[in-house]
């Protein structure tokens, strides 16, 4: 295959598909500190004009790691539907991402192509895309979920109660639930990142919020973001589980660092659906981050976007309830600064929808990278727009057991009115009878945690 194209008098010519995907990204530190990066702003327009002449079976058949040594490439791959991909196989890249922006084009029809991508022809896609083509293409795609309550619906915006804890302390995590509840945060989840990681320290805390949920009636999902196993062995002894977490990566090795596998996860899946409280039929959560495998020096010498849109392929085989990018985690060698971030943000957020599944983001950032708090509510802002399915919300935007900064308690209701958002339906008839909220607005008992000290 010849990638070749003259710009400004000057022949480029790649040697691979790796090659030009590497070079036709947006910069990030990761790619560049790994060698994939164009040397300079007329190499990636070069390999941006030879990336949109691939077709799509071209990328198909040069997937980053080869079917027959990675799972994530044959779990992916092997759920292509055949009959959707014979008919855009011969597309190239700039004809899908005209076909996507185009204004004929709806949401079902994409919905029924999505069936038929593979993560390098999404991530070769997204790299064609400006920051407001991501925006315009992600908001025509609504993916739902129901697990408790419904998620993804137009016109809404949930957030997940993060109330960490640097020692894993029952009555601070209480109060910092009961805070973001007051708030309006806790439609997607109550979810807590566990400093103890042992059975005994996550069930407690399953069935602390699950207590929570219970004595108010409160219609969302509990979840305890310890490693996979240690909830599975949770299930299995009646806690009372409403989510099954686990982070992901985009190729076998990535997620042997982080110590899962496919079968693993399908176990977890079967036993989600056996044993979690709600009805469902929605019940898993994950977690991505461009970066994880490069981390790993599991990316098999492709850069961190290709890598990242390979998840979510991944992920969409276990019907999750809910996905997000912690895009600011991994920190600055991967994504140096606030513009790095925000396109990795977009980037994830429009990947995520147009492979199927439903995405929000942890629009955040840390405390080395190059970005502040109000380069975070930009980002939040420009993914609101996008429909992003729900953020983050942690005490004062700061968590104090991650040691990173991301959304606040404050900021999705300051989203939902400046956007004209509501929460998740079920979640804001339950702040109406609670007298919470009134019309899509917080009232002034709103904010007030001991509102919730009465019982």
């Amino acid at each position: 295959m010849l990638l070749r194209t003259k710009l400004f008098g000057k022949t480029f010519e790649f040697q691979s598909i790796r090659e030009l995907m590497g070079k036709a990204n947006e910069p990030k530190s990761g790619d560049e500190l790994a060698g994939l990066a164009a040397g300079s702003i007329a190499e990636r327009v070069a390999a941006k004009y030879v990336l949109a002449e691939v077709t799509l079976e071209a990328l198909r058949a040069h997937p980053a790691v080869p079917y027959d040594q990675d799972e994530v490439t044959r779990v992916i791959d092997d759920a292509v539907n055949e009959t959707v991909y014979g008919e855009i196989k011969g597309w190239t890249v700039g004809e899908f991402r005209e076909w996507l922006l185009a204004d004929q084009t709806t949401a079902d029809m994409i919905r029924r192509v999505s069936n038929a991508l593979t993560g390098e022809m999404v991530a070769a896609v997204t790299k064609l895309m400006s920051n407001l083509d991501l925006i315009y293409a992600a908001r025509k795609i609504r993916v739902t979920s129901h697990c408790v309550n419904t998620a993804g619906l137009a016109g809404t915006l949930a957030s997940r109660c993060q109330p960490n804890h640097p020692v894993d302390d029952p009555e601070g995590i209480r109060a910092a639930i009961y805070e973001g509840l007051a708030y309006g945060s806790g439609d997607s989840v109550i979810g807590i990142n566990p400093v103890d990681d042992s059975l005994g320290s996550v069930m407690r805390l399953l069935d602390m919020t699950h207590d929570i949920i219970r004595t108010w009636q409160i219609p969302t999902q509990n979840c305890v973001l310890s490693h996979i196993t240690t909830q599975m062995q949770a299930l299995q002894k009646g806690a009372p589980v409403g989510l099954v977490f686990q982070s992901l990566s985009g190729s076998q090795r990535g997620n042997q660092s982080f110590g899962v596998e496919v079968g693993m996860l399908d176990e977890a899946c079967a036993l989600a659906r056996k044993y979690c409280w709600p009805e469902g039929p929605n019940y898993m959560y994950f977690e991505t981050g461009q970066g994880s495998a490069l981390s790993a020096d599991a990316h098999n010498g492709w850069d961190q976007l290709t890598l990242e849109a390979r998840i979510y392929g991944l992920a969409k085989r276990w019907q999750p309830y809910q996905v997000n990018t912690v895009v600011g985690f991994i920190g600055p060698e991967y994504l140096y600064d606030a513009i790095q971030i925000t396109r990795a943000g977009l980037e994830d957020h429009f990947m995520g929808k147009l492979t199927g599944i439903p995405m929000g983001c942890d629009a955040c950032y840390t405390n080395h990278a190059r970005a502040t708090q109000n380069d975070i509510e930009n980002l939040a802002v420009l993914l609101s727009a996008a429909g992003c399915n729900y953020f983050m919300g942690v005490p004062m935007g700061d968590d104090a057991m991650l040691a990173y900064q991301c959304t606040s308690f404050h900021d999705a209701p300051s989203l939902r009115q400046t956007l004209g958002l509501r929460p998740l339906p079920e979640f804001e008839a339950w702040l109406e009878r609670l007298g919470l909220m009134q019309n899509g607005v917080l009232t002034a008992k709103a904010g007030d945690p001991s509102f919730f000290l009465s019982r």
